[in-house]
């Protein structure tokens, strides 16, 4: 699956998942009951990075959680899909919505609800952490684990094949 690697040329729009690539996956609760996440400042530089480059990022996510959406506005991402449970069936609206094919996407996921949307996209990632069967569907495994860097350097591999300049 690696060779795919080569399809980054291609990437219009990088679509990811939340927990487990963007978060460590864990959840810290306050003693009343608030759910915090712990967001990884270099892969927020990476969406900057995309977005001034003029790839959008987009969410694709099974939680809905106010802090998300939270993030998710200040960090500029082009939309924010929540509560999708079966993520692969979004990708038609993604395509409708922006002219684009699937072979023009990008997708980093961890888990067993991301395999379906891994297995449809041009260019699929996994981080280190995720589960095996992720793994084997994905083009890219990264080095990074999810929440410490793996989209940073999904995204950095998308840039340094389009020989994107890191603009700022």
């Amino acid at each position: 699956m690696k060779s795919k690697v080569k399809d980054a040329l291609t990437i219009k729009i990088v679509l990811t998942d939340v927990d487990g690539v963007l978060t460590d996956g864990g959840m810290y609760y306050s003693k009343e009951g608030d759910v915090m996440k712990k967001f990884f400042v270099r892969d927020g530089m990476g969406v900057t990075l995309l977005l001034k480059n003029n790839i959008p990022t987009i969410i694709v996510t099974k939680e809905q959680n106010p802090l998300i959406k939270q993030w998710a506005t200040k960090m500029k991402i082009k939309k924010l899909y929540d509560s999708v449970q079966n993520k692969e069936l979004i990708l038609e609206k993604i395509c409708r919505d922006y002219r684009i094919k699937p072979n023009q996407i990008a997708f980093i996921g961890d888990d067993i609800n991301d395999i379906g949307l891994l297995k449809k996209v041009g260019l699929s990632a996994v981080p280190q952490d995720g589960i095996n069967e992720a793994k084997k569907v994905s083009h890219y495994i990264c080095k990074n684990k999810g929440g410490h860097g793996a989209f940073r350097e999904f995204v950095d591999l998308i840039i340094s094949k389009q020989k994107i300049k890191f603009k700022i």
